[in-house]
Order: C-alpha cells, then structure tokens, then sequence
C-alpha cells in the first residue's frame, strides 16, 4: 500500500515516531483520562492510526533496524538495574506458578482453535505450532517454529498482521482489567493500591506524572547508563553467537537449545541479571535509566501498532485473527481463572498473562508503565523461561495436529 511518508524516507518517520512518543508521556503526565489508559497503549493507538490511515508504512528500516535492532535490545539492561536476581527469585514463585498456568491455557487453546477452523485455513496447524511458540515465549520461538515446519511466506505475513492486531486489543483488554472495579473487587492487588496511595499524596497530578517526577540526574550518570546498556548488549551478542554457532541444530531437542542459547535475549537478561544482583550499590548509582529505558520502550509500543493494518487484516486474515483471539481467550480464562483459585494478586495475574503473550519486555513495558516497578524483574525472568519452553511447546503441538 503507498503511504503518505515512504519507508525509507527515515527522518520524517525518526520525527513521527519521537513525536508520538512524546505526545503520549504528556498526555500521560497531564490528563487523568490518559493516565488511567497509559502512555504506552496511547503510543501503540497512535500508530495504528496512522498506519491505517495511510499516513506511514507498516515496515520501514527506522521500525525493524532502528527500534527492534537497538531500542529494545538496549532498553532491557536499563530497566533490569534495580533487578537484584536473588530477591526476586524469592518473590517470583506464585508469578511462575500463574505464568505456565497461562502457557497451558495457550496451549489448549491452539487445539481447540485449530478443531474450529481447520477446514477453513489450510495449513492452520503450522500456524498453531508458530503462535503457540510465540504466546508461550516470544518472537524467537515464533521464527524457530515456523522454520521446523517449513510453513509458507505468506501464511507466515498473514499470521503476523493478524497477531499484531490481536495483541494490541489484548494490550487494551489488560490494562482495562487493571483498573476495573469488578477485578479489583474480587482479586487482592497490593501494587495498585500502593501506586494510588503514592499518587494521592500530590494533588491535582496524575498518577504518571507523580511516579515520574523530576530525580537527580546529571551527564555523567546518562552517559554511564548508555554506555553499561550497549557494553551488555555487546557481550550479550557475542555470547550468543558464539553457542549458536557450537550447538548443532540437528534435530528438535538441540533445535531449541540452539534457538534459546543462540538468542541475545536470553543473555541481556543473564548479564543485566548478573551485574543487578553482584554490583548492586553500582547499580543503584546509575541514575536516568530507568527514564531513558522506558522512553525506548515507549518506542516499541509505537513499533507493535505499526504492522496493524485493519484492511490487511479484513483481506487476509481474519479467520487468522480469531484463531489468534481463541488463543489469547483461553490463555486468559486459565490465568485468571486459576490466580482466583490459587489467591494470586490480580498484579502478577495480568503480567504472568502479558509474559505469555507479548514477551518478557512488554510485560515489563506494562508494569513500568503502570507504576508496578517492583515486578519488573520477575516479568523478564519468567517471560525469559517462556523462551525456553515455547519452541518446545510449538513444536509439540505441531507434531500433535501434524503440521
């Protein structure tokens, strides 16, 4: 589709995306209203506008090189420096009981979605196999899936769009969840009350601007926090590299060891994690990241709305849409459903839900956006374990419907 700004035309795509990025924190920051919907999810609508408004591309290098090859890589170690490992591994025993209770949702659901629509999709159970990777771990497991069962181009195109725009409903749906009365009715939620209660004390702010006001911050302390984030993405890089390229790949089991210590990731995570929990008053000195972390991933929100193309969507994938929903419904009926019974904190619910589905950065996205810093840690470390398991799960599932 041509668009009014081509995908290589960077600059004035470089001044959308910062704009829009921008325009969210503020209304964020400003209006109660945007607040309570967040600056992320406003980000991601922004660009689903403009998307399908023919206003900027669904693909472009600033997008997929710029935002998903640097952004996001860089803004994991950011956000993991208050992530002391050996503390959240003591909180994080209810939150990985909920998140594989929320993997075997997914996995259900990819069955009972391809029994509904199978005589309607040819090749649906390939397309089971590479999203039950996906919602289980994240778009490492999705790729190595989609590569053990050889499944087509185009069915690959179509199941993207139409996992783009499920997830940004989804994203709606969670953060709906979170401030509803009915929820918070009937689940304990100890981080909402305690990000209210902080927000109460400054009247006339929203709760985003509270959470966000100005901290000490000087040049020394940007520059060290940039510096730390590309050094641990370096390393990250080059120790994935170099066990992708000494795990052979010769059948399904080394397949998935390959896929997850071959993924930098996986290692971000481990050398963010490492240095959090050995260095922790080092951490602690390196001011402005969390700012600057959650800034790239303001950038990533806006990144996930892009591929949402509606029209796309209704000529190509609808049936690809709802089997996508089907999955996200029983992921949710298994983790809400479950956490009841098993008196989780609707917190840990919603991301444990959002690990599964989106990964281990927008679950942490989620919760920094909305104010629940301290299971940031526990986000990356579970959504991190769904690497693990989700090319596993895949191909299983895969094997299973015969893909």
């Amino acid at each position: 589709m041509n668009t009014l700004i081509s995908p290589d035309n960077n600059w004035p795509l470089l001044s959308i995306l910062f704009f829009s990025t921008f325009l969210a924190i503020y209304l964020e920051q400003t209006y109660k209203w945007a607040s309570r919907i967040s600056g992320a999810i406003i980000t991601l609508l922004i660009a689903v506008v403009l998307t399908n408004l023919g206003v900027i591309p669904t693909s472009a290098p600033v997008f997929d090189d710029i935002v998903w090859g640097y952004a996001v890589p860089l803004a994991i170690p950011l956000l993991l420096l208050d992530a002391n490992v050996i503390k959240i591994w003591r909180e994080t025993g209810k939150f990985m009981v909920i998140f594989l209770v929320g993997a075997a949702g997914t996995f259900a659901g990819a069955l009972v979605g391809t029994m509904l629509l199978s005589g309607l999709v040819e090749g649906l159970p390939g397309v089971a196999a590479m999203m039950t990777g996906s919602y289980i771990g994240g778009g490492v497991n999705f790729t190595a899936v989609a590569d053990a069962f050889h499944v087509s181009g185009g069915l690959i195109s179509a199941a993207t769009v139409a996992d783009n725009l499920n997830m940004a409903v989804y994203f709606m749906i969670l953060l709906g969840i979170a401030s509803s009365a009915f929820f918070k009715k009937h689940y304990t939620h100890p981080h909402i009350d305690e990000v209210e209660k902080a927000g109460s004390d400054k009247a006339g702010e929203t709760l985003a601007a509270s959470y966000w006001e100005r901290h000490d911050i000087s040049l020394k302390d940007i520059a060290a926090s940039l510096a730390y984030a590309v050094i641990v993405v370096t390393v990250s890089k080059l120790i994935a590299g170099f066990l992708s390229g000494i795990i052979p790949d010769s059948n399904g089991f080394l397949k998935m060891l390959n896929t997850f210590f071959g993924s930098q990731y996986v290692w971000i995570t481990n050398v963010s994690m490492v240095f959090a929990s050995c260095f922790e008053s080092k951490a602690k000195e390196m001011h402005g990241a969390k700012e600057i972390g959650t800034w790239l991933i303001y950038l990533f929100y806006f990144v996930i709305g892009v591929p949402a193309s509606i029209i796309m969507i209704i000529q190509n994938a609808p049936l690809l849409l709802l089997f996508c929903f089907i999955l996200v419904v029983f992921n949710m009926i298994f983790c809400f459903g479950f956490g009841k019974l098993l008196r989780i904190d609707l917190e840990d619910i919603i991301l444990a839900s959002n690990a599964n589905i989106g990964g281990p950065t927008t679950a942490a996205g989620m919760a920094i956006s909305l104010g629940w810093t301290k299971l940031v840690g526990p986000c990356m470390l579970v959504g991190t374990f769904g690497y693990v398991i989700g090319t596993w799960l895949g191909i299983i599932i895969g094997s299973i419907l015969g893909a």
